[in-house]
């Protein structure tokens, strides 16, 4: 078999934006939507406290039936996640199956919630034609106590204690485990596992790739059709699914390479209640059973060949460097090829399928993007792509529980989303995080789209319009933040991604564009008559997604001691205001009648802006930007924190180029009339006429202030770190910041690891080190005010280098410090995010296996908390692809 054409890709993601699901071209009916962690998730929590860490812990999760959704290792399924394919294995010494990823809980670990595993996204497509996961596992017994003894032992202030810590890949006595996927057709699935003994002596390892059925038919008295896998008529080395209302699918495995007859295995996917409950059991072969089976021989597999869960079960024994492989196949049934030939074009649809993906993302990279960056943005964009999941949640079921369960402890509702029981989701969701937010959250998913356009735009707009329809957005226009509170606020930047996915999509989609708008507007309506209870223009909101980067907790301030008012809420509401604006304007060329509503932005944008520097966030001695906490007592405190918050008012700036906008007089008359009734506001307007056209700056912090803002930054001893901006300035080492509220004394200081505060600290640490997204806006915004400006402002860089550079050469040497965090430097040395561990970053079975962690050490670089946080950290592709020299 030969690639078809070129741009194969590409006209399967055709073929699939324009086919029905189920349809022959639907592409993405089957992808890589298994979830890593379903368990001590919320959606699983039917506790009192809410404390779903430890209502459904990971020793429950082999033995303890899914709700919801359900999770595995390198795992498939459907949209709908009626079935699921996946890999188990068993070293030979580990107490149970490795099934799923360990990790620990948020009470567990030091620093909140971690996984304990190493496992990487190497490759995939957006039809999801080619896909490739890798996965490191220890010769010897898993150590599950010394994890979870030795992290509780340690204090905030010592590092995590890690699975390379504990010695278990000494020796590299550990497998290489490869899962590779290649579709022949949008519903015909290859599958090749690999495992390579990567120790010096002869090991055998058991493995057992596995195909499941969620569970649907436990949660109603009335039981719907019962979906069954059973061994195949005829071939007993086959699975068939029978899915009532569906087609019914075939599993193959290849019965080449085997060392001895395979065997198939059955059980149900069904609670071992004898395990859990101490109750009798409701089958002999729960869902743990073939699990006991391989590990201790325990009768707990169905002899009669059927179940709700089954295994191929082949046990390899591999000499030292060596590796074996499994091939399997699953077809619909009716589709199948006979078993004679079932795997004749095997090996070359494989090849074919990966020369398809090289070309695709040789044509998705820029040309003078080198060899080191084409890895990193093709592993960024793999790991995105794995990182979509099914998600299942009906928040009014949830709350009510089950007919055949026990009913849920009362008033759970105040515990816990009980203002949005109109939230019922039965999705492909990107996530931020396969294991450890196995769950949306709104801002993150602004951020992933924008990545994500630059090869699946259709897919990208589909997600942002997912969140805005009625059953994610609340009826009275507020956004769901996250699983853990719905009703926590995130920074409203879904018109920022709207945009710039309208934008890499060619710009001409304006349906969806409209659509957007028209959702956004009830959002922004929402924040002005909630989050501005001053009525000034100046916006509250919380944490805001910035977790403990203030010295209190921005989102419970009891109204009794003050209320804050946030230069980074404000500024977020400015820059709302603008890329609405923005929209308008682009829709005005369709219809004049987006005209009126243009206007209205520019007015609200102008009247943000001028409360916010008129009205005490902007300190003009410090030249930045501060929150400003009124005391119930008259006394007004600023929140004198040189961190990011200070710095969102910076992104809040909007290039005009009239030209490109179409016929906009009333527009343009009605705006002016506006600024002569107010010339206060005229400092935030900008216009430069030169051989280009005109542009028209519209910005928060006006150019002059922004030199002044940018001198404090790009200073190496406060935010300008080797690898981007810090969180919070590195003087706030020797001068923290301290404030007496009621009674109390916050402090912070500057942090640049994991943190060592529990305020909204978990895995997450706002005090230091450096974070993608924020960092992404300052360079898209630099880059506006250099488009619009020239060079007629600029600022010494770095700070004391007596070197002064435009805005938009400050803004490239930001991007280029964000993606050296992956590079190897150009001797071969280590990756400064993987640097910690020589075994990561030097030896040649690890050092491309490049993670995407969810924040990075202010001063070296280290990744940290999320190990897998290829969501907003896949930004770093969206670098690469968008690099201006």
């Amino acid at each position: 078999m030969s690639i078809d054409e070129p741009g194969a890709e590409r006209r399967r993601l055709a073929e699939a934006d324009a086919a029905e699901p189920g349809a022959q071209g639907a592409w993405r009916d089957w992808g890589p939507y298994l979830a890593e962690r379903a368990w001590g998730t919320v959606r699983e929590d039917y506790s009192a406290s809410g404390d779903a860490w430890r209502f459904f812990p990971h020793d429950d999760a082999r033995s303890r039936s899914y709700r919801w959704n359900e999770d595995g290792m390198a795992g498939f399924c459907d949209e709908q996640q009626r079935w699921c394919l996946g890999l188990a294995l068993w070293n030979g010494v580990d107490p149970i199956l490795k099934e799923r990823m360990f990790g620990l809980a948020g009470p567990e670990g030091n620093h909140g919630e971690d996984a304990k595993e190493y496992w990487w996204y190497l490759d995939a497509t957006p039809s999801h034609s080619w896909q490739r996961w890798r996965y490191h596992y220890p010769q010897s017994a898993f150590p599950y106590e010394q994890l979870v003894e030795e992290n509780a032992r340690r204090g905030k202030d010592e590092p995590e204690f890690e699975l390379a810590d504990t010695g278990v890949f000494d020796d590299d006595r550990f497998w290489v485990v490869s899962v590779d996927y290649a579709k022949a057709s949008a519903h015909d699935l290859l599958m090749t596992v690999t495992v390579e003994n990567a120790g010096p002596d002869e090991a055998s390892i058991h493995v057992l790739p596995s195909l499941w059925l969620r569970d649907t038919w436990s949660w109603d008295l009335e039981q719907p059709p019962r979906p069954r896998l059973r061994t195949a008529d005829g071939e007993p080395g086959a699975v068939v699914a029978e899915l009532p209302g569906d087609d019914d699918l075939l599993l193959r495995l290849d019965p080449a390479g085997a060392d001895h007859t395979d065997r198939l295995l059955f059980c149900e996917n069904e609670s071992n209640r004898a395990r859990l409950y101490d109750e009798s059991a409701t089958t002999p072969y729960p869902k743990d059973g073939i699990g006991d089976h391989v590990v201790s021989g325990a009768p707990t597999v169905n002899p009669a060949g059927e179940g709700s869960k089954a295994a191929f079960h082949r046990i390899l024994t591999v000499p030292p460097g060596g590796s074996r492989e499994l091939r399997l196949r699953l077809t619909r049934r009716a589709d199948a090829p006979a078993a004679p030939t079932a795997f004749a074009d095997f090996s070359a649809t494989i090849a074919t399928r990966r020369a398809e993906a090289d070309e695709f993302y040789a044509s998705v990279l820029p040309a003078q993007a080198d060899e080191e960056e084409r890895r990193i943005a093709r592993q960024a964009f793999a790991g995105l792509l794995w990182s979509k999941q099914f998600y299942h949640f009906d928040v009014r079921r949830w709350l009510a529980g089950d007919p055949t369960s026990p009913p849920p402890p009362h008033g759970r509702g105040a515990v816990r989303n009980g203002d949005w029981r109109h939230l019922s989701s039965h999705d492909v969701i990107l996530m931020p995080d396969p294991w450890e937010y196995p769950w949306f959250a709104a801002w993150d998913l602004a951020f992933h789209c924008v990545t994500l356009a630059h090869i699946d735009p259709e897919f990208a707009k589909r997600q942002l319009v997912l969140i805005l329809r009625e059953w994610y957005m609340h009826p009275n226009g507020q956004l769901p933040a996250y699983e853990w509170d719905f009703g926590d606020v995130n920074p409203p930047i879904e018109a920022w991604a709207a945009l710039r996915v309208f934008e890499i999509d060619g710009s001409r989609d304006f349906h969806f564009l409209s659509r957007i708008f028209h959702k956004l507007l009830m959002n922004f309506t929402w924040w002005t008559n909630n989050k501005d209870h001053g009525d000034n223009n100046l916006f509250e909101g919380g944490f805001m997604g910035l977790d403990n980067i203030a010295p209190l907790d921005r989102s419970t301030l009891p109204p009794e001691v003050g209320t804050l008012e946030q230069a980074d809420a404000t500024g977020w509401m400015a820059t709302y205001a603008l890329h609405l604006l923005d929209m308008a304007l682009l829709l005005t060329a369709h219809d004049p009648a987006y005209e009126d509503v243009a206007t209205k932005f520019l007015e609200h944008f102008l009247a943000i802006a001028g409360s916010a520097n008129e009205a005490g966030l902007w300190d003009d001695t410090d030249a930045f930007y501060y929150d400003v906490l009124h005391l119930a007592d008259g006394r007004d405190v600023p929140m004198k924190v040189r961190s990011l918050v200070g710095l969102v008012p910076v992104t809040a700036s909007l290039v005009f180029e009239r030209e490109k906008m179409g016929e906009l007089d009333e527009f343009v008359r009605r705006g002016a009339a506006f600024l002569e009734r107010h010339p206060g506001y005229r400092s935030l307007v900008h216009i430069r006429r030169g051989a280009d056209g005109v542009k028209s700056l519209l910005a928060f912090v006006t150019p002059e202030k922004l030199e002044r803002v940018l001198t404090g930054v790009v200073d190496e001893q406060r935010m300008l770190s080797p690898y981007g901006i810090r969180s919070i300035s590195a003087w706030h080492r020797e001068h923290p910041f301290r404030v007496e509220v009621d009674g109390v004394e916050a402090v912070v200081d500057y942090e640049p690891g994991e943190s060592t505060s529990g305020l909204f600290g978990g895995n997450s640490n706002w005090r230091g080190p450096v974070w993608f997204p924020l960092n992404v806006l300052i360079i898209e915004s630099l880059r506006g005010y250099d488009v619009s400006l020239g060079e007629r402002h600029t600022v010494e860089y770095p700070a004391g280098s007596g070197v002064q550079h435009s805005f938009g050469e400050v803004a490239d040497d930001l991007a280029k410090r964000l993606v050296s965090l992956f590079r190897r430097t150009p001797d071969g040395g280590p990756r400064p995010a993987d640097a910690r561990y020589p075994l990561l970053s030097e030896h040649p079975r690890w050092r491309e296996n490049i993670a995407f962690y969810e924040y990075f050490h202010g001063d070296t670089g280290q990744g940290l908390g999320a190990s897998h946080q290829t969501g907003w950290t896949a930004l770093v592709a969206h670098l690469i692809v968008t690099r201006r020299h």
